[in-house]
């Protein structure tokens, strides 16, 4: 007799289903709402508004670093919005606030174009991370307050419904992976132009 392999997102999913019970009751509250509301900056256009508000500051000052910082920020996100468009393109999860009683839809392939049925991955997550994640390339010395900050926006799709805890996991890493890939990217083009 062989024995069954585990199942690594068995304790994923367990996060999500609690996380779905523990955040249910208080869905409608104000403190849950604001949170969605403010958790909405990362969505595209508010981000490619920030990228673009970035650009031009740095256009107003004349200073080119800023400038790169913002076109960094645009490319990481646009990337990033890209890939997490493929995974949804192939990947559907009910999200938690369409799915009933205490279960925790699972991802499964599919193609749903419907939007309550493309929880998977947060594209909340991985635009905020990618953003964030080129802007601290650039000026490492806000490292910290940037991707705190895209930290809360991706933490915040949770309580609202709108999004399980491993979809914001999923899109936080296309986020960062996005922006890695990207950042190395940038760094071996300035050294050719050296």
């Amino acid at each position: 007799m062989t024995a069954r392999p585990a199942k690594p997102a068995k304790p994923l999913l367990k996060l999500d289903k609690r996380a779905k019970q523990a955040f249910k009751p208080y869905r409608d509250t104000l403190p849950v709402k604001a949170l969605d509301a403010a958790g909405g900056i990362g969505d595209q256009l508010p981000l490619r508004l920030l990228c673009a508000g970035v650009f031009v500051a740095g256009l107003v000052r004349r200073d080119g670093r800023m400038m790169r910082a913002a076109a960094r920020m645009l490319v990481a996100h646009e990337v990033a919005t890209l890939a997490k468009g493929m995974v949804k393109r192939q990947v559907d999860r009910q999200r938690p606030r369409s799915t009933a009683g205490r279960k925790a839809s699972k991802p499964h392939k599919g193609h749903s174009r419907a939007k309550e049925q493309q929880s998977f991955p947060s594209g909340h997550s991985a635009g905020a991370v990618a953003v964030a994640s080129a802007f601290a390339a650039e000026y490492p010395e806000h490292a910290a307050p940037a991707l705190g900050a895209a930290g809360a926006v991706a933490l915040a799709r949770i309580p609202a419904g709108a999004h399980y805890p491993s979809d914001v996991i999923a899109g936080s890493a296309i986020g960062a992976a996005t922006s890695g890939v990207l950042n190395l990217l940038w760094r071996a083009a300035r050294s050719l132009r050296r």
